[in-house]
Parts: C-alpha cells; sequence; structure tokens
C-alpha cells in the first residue's frame, strides 16, 4: 500500500446517529417543558438521561479522522486534532477487553508521539479479531507513515491490559479506595468493642437505676405478634409487625428471624440504648445482629488485603516500565498467592484479637510467626514476578540466542553447530530414550499444527513431535519438519500474540520455508525445544550411520 495518498475514517451509521441525537433532544425538551409548568417530577430525571445519550450519539456521529501527507487529523464534538507525520513515534493499537462474554472487544488506533504522549482516535474501532476494513485501514495509515514519516517499530504493537504500555492509574485509584476502607473499619473497631463490652456487662433496669444513664441498663417490653413478613431476599428487611402498634408498630429482622414466630405468639423486646437487642418467644430468642468488633477488623483486614492485588499491577508496571509498551508483563497471581496465604493467618487473628494484638503475648507470637511467612512468600513472588529477557537464558543455557538456520545449513538458531563423534551422539540419546511432553504451542495453522490443535511438544524418544495432550503416549501426534525450519529469534511475549499465551512465556519466530511460524513457550522449555530442534539433523545422521555399521550401541 506504499500508492496510499490519503485514508478517511467516517463512523458507521451516521444517519442513525443523528435521529437518536435528535430524537433524544426531543425527548429532552419535552421533559424540561413539562417540569417548568407542573415542577420537577421523574419526567425530568428522565428527560436528562435522554440528553446524555444524545450527546454520546452526536458525538460518535460528528467524529472523523483524515491522514494525509501532512500528518493524521481528528474531529470530534468538543475538539479538533492535528499531529504531523515527524511528530508521531509509533502508530499502535489499543485492544479494551470486554468485561462480559456477550461483549466483544474493541480495537482502536493509538497515536505514540515523540514527547512521550498518546492520543487515541475515536476512528476507526473494530468489534471483532477478523475484521478486513479495520486491519486495511491500518495498513493504509502506517503506509502513510513509513512514506512520510520514521517509524520507531517495524511490527504492530497492540497495547492492552497485560501490556506495559497499559497505564496504571486505575490500579492505584482502586488501591487507595479499598485501603480508605480498610482504614474506615478499622476506625471503629474500638467503639464496637467497647460497645460489646458494655452490652455483656449490662444489667435490667432497676428503682434503683441512675436517672443520668437510663440507656445502659436492660429494657424489657412485652408485646404480641400480630403478623410477620419473611421476604426471600437477604437483601431486603423482613418485618415482625405488632397489635395495636405497642410498644412499636413494626419490628425489623431477618428472613430466619421473620419465620421462627407466628400471629398470635407472645414476646418480649429487650431494649438497651433505645434498640431492641433481643426477641423472645415460647420457642425461639432471636437476637440482633449487631457487628462486632472482630467482624469489623476481619472487614478491614479483607480489604487491606484486596488492596494488595491492585498494589502488586502498580508495583509491576513500575517495575516494567524500562520494557516496550507492547511487552506482556508478568501475571500478578504470585502476588495473589501471597495475599491469600497471608489471609490464612491473618483473618483468625483479627477475628480473635481485634484489639490486642499489641498487648496479648499469642497475638504477638502469632503475628510475627505469620508475618514471617508473608515476607517469604512476597520474596517468592518477587522472584516469580521478574522478567526474564531471551539474553537471561541463553546467558544461563549456553547460549542459545540468535537467528539461523537449522538442518545443518550454518549456525542453526544461534547454536553454532557442533562437531560431534558418535560417541558423543550415543550419550545424548541415551539420555533421551524416553518421551518429555512439554506445554509449547505453535500459533499459527500449519500442516503439523492444524487449526491450531496442539497443545505440548513431545521429544526424547523419538522425532520432534507436536500433540494436542500432556502424555503419555504419541496418540495424534504429528511429526515437526525441523529440516525446513529456521530460527530468526527469540522475544518476550507481545501483546499482539493474543491473551492465550501465558504472560510468563516466551516467543521463538521461525521460518516455515517462507512462512513465518512462532511458537510459544516457558523460558526453559523453549530453550529446549530449540536445542533439540538444532540436534536433529545430527540425531539422524548418527542413526543413519550406526545403521550402515550394523546396530545401534548401548
Amino acid at each position: 500500500m506504499t500508492d496510499v495518498r490519503e485514508v478517511s475514517c467516517r463512523p458507521p451509521g451516521k444517519g442513525v446517529l443523528l435521529f437518536l441525537a435528535a430524537l433524544s433532544a426531543a425527548g429532552a425538551g419535552a421533559a424540561l417543558v413539562r417540569a417548568a409548568y407542573r415542577g420537577p417530577d421523574g419526567w425530568l430525571g428522565g428527560g436528562l438521561l435522554l440528553g446524555l445519550l444524545g450527546l454520546a450519539a452526536l458525538h460518535k456521529a460528528t467524529a472523523r479522522v483524515r491522514a494525509d501527507t501532512y500528518g493524521v487529523h481528528s474531529w470530534t464534538l468538543l475538539r479538533r486534532r492535528s499531529v504531523r507525520w515527524g511528530d508521531l513515534a509509533d502508530l499502535r493499537v489499543r485492544l479494551k477487553y470486554a468485561n462480559t462474554p456477550r461483549v466483544q472487544d474493541t480495537r482502536g488506533i493509538s497515536l505514540l508521539l515523540r514527547d512521550g504522549r498518546k492520543l487515541l482516535l475515536p476512528l476507526p474501532r473494530s468489534w471483532s479479531y477478523d475484521d478486513p476494513d479495520f486491519d486495511a485501514k491500518l495498513d493504509a495509515f502506517r503506509a502513510l507513515h513509513r512514506l512520510h514519516g520514521t517509524p520507531e517499530s517495524d511490527h504492530v504493537p497492540v497495547v492492552s491490559y497485560r501490556t506495559a504500555g497499559r497505564g496504571w492509574a486505575g490500579s492505584l485509584a482502586l488501591c487507595l479506595l479499598l485501603l480508605g476502607g480498610a482504614g474506615l473499619a478499622a476506625w471503629f473497631v474500638p467503639s464496637a468493642a467497647s460497645g460489646e463490652r458494655a452490652w455483656r456487662s449490662a444489667t435490667p433496669c432497676t428503682a434503683g437505676t441512675p436517672a443520668a444513664d437510663p440507656d445502659e441498663c436492660l429494657t424489657t417490653l412485652t408485646a404480641v405478634i400480630a403478623r410477620t413478613d419473611a421476604t426471600w431476599s437477604r437483601s431486603k428487611s423482613s418485618w415482625l409487625y405488632f397489635v395495636d402498634g405497642r410498644p412499636m408498630d413494626r419490628l425489623a429482622v431477618s428472613s430466619d428471624g421473620a419465620k421462627m414466630f407466628e400471629p398470635g405468639d407472645s414476646v418480649e423486646l429487650t431494649v438497651w440504648r433505645d434498640e431492641v437487642r433481643e426477641v423472645v418467644g415460647e420457642r425461639h430468642v432471636y437476637r440482633l445482629h449487631v457487628p462486632a468488633s472482630g467482624e469489623l477488623a476481619v472487614v478491614a483486614a479483607v480489604c487491606l488485603l484486596a488492596a494488595g492485588h491492585p498494589a502488586a499491577r502498580v508495583l509491576l508496571r513500575l517495575r516494567g516500565r524500562r520494557l516496550p509498551d507492547d511487552e506482556v508483563l508478568p501475571s500478578a497471581l504470585p502476588f495473589a498467592g501471597a495475599l491469600v496465604g497471608t489471609a490464612l493467618w491473618l483473618l483468625p487473628l483479627a477475628y480473635l484479637h481485634p484489639t490486642t494484638l499489641l498487648t496479648d503475648p499469642a497475638a504477638i507470637t502469632w503475628a510475627a510467626t505469620g508475618s514471617t511467612a508473608t515476607l517469604a512468600l512476597f520474596v517468592w513472588a518477587w522472584r516469580a514476578t521478574r522478567v526474564r529477557t531471551p539474553g537471561e537464558i541463553d546467558a544461563t543455557t549456553g547460549g542459545m540466542g540468535g537467528t539461523g538456520g537449522m538442518g545443518g545449513t550454518g549456525e542453526a538458531g544461534g547454536f553454532a553447530e557442533r562437531e560431534t563423534d558418535d560417541e558423543e551422539m550415543d550419550e545424548t540419546e541415551t539420555d533421551a530414550e524416553y518421551d518429555v511432553f512439554l506445554a509449547a504451542r505453535f500459533l499459527e495453522h500449519t500442516d503439523y499444527n492444524p487449526y491450531g490443535f496442539g497443545t505440548h511438544v513431545v521429544l526424547g524418544g523419538g522425532p520432534l513431535a507436536v500433540t494436542p495432550h500432556p502424555g503419555p503416549g504419541r496418540f495424534a501426534a504429528k511429526p515437526v519438519p525441523v529440516e525446513r525450519l529456521v530460527v530468526n529469534g527469540v522475544r518476550r511475549v507481545r501483546g499482539s500474540d493474543g491473551d492465550t499465551v501465558p504472560s510468563g512465556w516466551h516467543m521463538a519466530e521461525l521460518d516455515d520455508a517462507g512462512t513465518p511460524v512462532r511458537l510459544a513457550a516457558a523460558p526453559d522449555d523453549l530453550t529446549r525445544i530449540l536445542r533439540e530442534l538444532a540436534s536433529g539433523p545430527l540425531r539422524r545422521e548418527s542413526r543413519a550411520s550406526r545403521s550402515r555399521r550394523g546396530g545401534t550401541r548401548r
């Protein structure tokens, strides 16, 4: 597409959007007129909602993007922007994942400026991975950029929530919100504990009760149940209604509490601090639930632990700030595992010792032991989420990086072709008598990986093959044509590789007789597979030479 001179993007269904905007404006206007004559009511809220929907439809209908020899120009309802090609560092795909299975993911084009700013174009948009129109416009944008500017990357970077280029402001805000909830719950723990102690020590009111403290003693009132109203929803209160509205019209209880009593039952109500705390009948006793100090401490601890997950995501993004924006960051699951391990000791401790954490020797010992275990878990999580580059793997496994061919045509995937004799090859084959199944995926559809059916690569006891299962046995295995594969390089996983590839894996870019193929696996497993690819031709030569000599030496 080097002959592209101009690309123009307009919203699909512009007429429908304008009609919806006009209809919403008419509805909002009618609601305002009604409110002016009859006063504000529910129709006014509906009119305001229609007005907002109309503005959103008008914003989408008036959006327009054009790219020409001068740069990229975008128009929206409230703003116009123009970026020259010389100021543009790269064009990227911004992938926004949907939160519900019925809503498809959204793709858009983002501009990376040379000063570091990022601009998301209002158009084009795509809600499918297979959208020829979006792909054609993206190719046209990139062709114009190559013609009139200097792109930083030779591929299409895809930025998603898994990659280093996604912002961390949302995770930070969620972390601060949860920390605020933890602090608020912890603030009420001392007062709840004081109320528990006062309730346990309260005595029935007598004639000698001081007039200054009438609410600190227990008052008993008699009543007769008129009817009960038990709801099935736990979010709604159930009610006990009393005959003649004495001593009150009704009392809010739980659904189970309403089912305890029947119309006509005589009950005694225990009142403390102007609140009914117990309903005592002939067969059942219902106590109103009041959040205890231990429960509030558990809520505070849960909020604190929940804040640890977005905090870990912020930490991982800060840790990977020097990575390319489209490289996938390590998963935060190890930190989530450390938080779950912390919850196993912190939640029981918070429930049993909400206010004596620093004074009770048993609680101090418990906390110290648990903190040591938590520290060990977080050290493990820190090490498990480190960014392992292909260069680091190469250095620890004897030089596995680089480019080249396979099958005895020079350097094989960065591996220097080794001169081996029959003795060395016999030892290698002795170590590889048994099949080893490694989790790995070829991402492209090939004759040895039709429709991406393979989930594992098997090596060792036979030729390298792709299987749809982790073994044992080579059922449905398809051999990999080692002789026609060439390794062009090893890299970390990018956003364009899809979200089915684990974030800790590495990607080998192969050339299959002129067709680019990607192989994904864990770093150590990928190193082992590439080493097997490099040594495959030498193994076949050794087998052929031994067969000519009349047998295989053990």
